[in-house]
């Protein structure tokens, strides 16, 4: 029998939890980006470990994400976009949590609620890498050759162009203008 516990937390909380997100970050600052990204694999893997609550592994995959952006050479994350990638990683490089990992299911809430706010902050990287991923993905099994994000970008505009004229259509009631001149 499992149970939910929901809580909600305050603006004054989640102020708490970004200023150790801001701590680490300076602690983060003087480690070379491999040491960062090397820690944050090694806290996902651990968190994606038997016996580490669900409510934390359900998180692990958008942290993944990001660590796995930062080596796509095809994705080429702009610097600036890379720093924020890596800041935000940079918790998971701490060795001490605010709660001990080694408490028993209670010992992991910190890291979900720090995943929780690094995937509302980077939302967005997240969402179009896993969507470029899909579509080189699908991309390479049909036409078996590499993809770029130019390639994905120029199919992006495909589509919103097309979504473009269909609502034109669709307010005009399907009804084609043709300019005499």
């Amino acid at each position: 029998m499992s149970i939910e516990v929901t809580f909600q937390l305050s603006d004054a909380d989640l102020e708490h939890f970004r200023h150790l997100m801001t701590t680490a970050i300076a602690n983060a600052a003087k480690l070379p980006e491999a040491t960062i990204k090397q820690k944050a694999a090694q806290a996902i893997a651990e968190m994606s470990s038997d016996g580490v609550p669900e409510f934390v592994t359900s998180r692990v995959a958008s942290l993944e994400a990001l660590l796995v952006m930062l080596d796509d050479d095809t994705w080429k994350l702009p610097e600036e976009e890379r720093q924020e990638v890596l800041t935000s990683l940079a918790y998971f490089s701490e060795p001490e949590d605010l709660v001990p990992d080694h408490i028993p299911v209670l010992g992991y809430l910190d890291d979900a609620i720090m995943i929780e706010l690094v995937v509302q902050d980077l939302s967005a990287n997240i969402e179009a890498y896993k969507e470029f991923c899909e579509f080189r993905e699908k991309e390479m099994a049909r036409r078996g050759v590499e993809i770029s994000t130019e390639d994905w970008l120029a199919s992006k505009r495909m589509e919103m162009h097309t979504r473009m004229r269909k609502r034109r259509s669709e307010r005009r009631g399907g009804r084609i203008f043709s300019r005499v001149f």
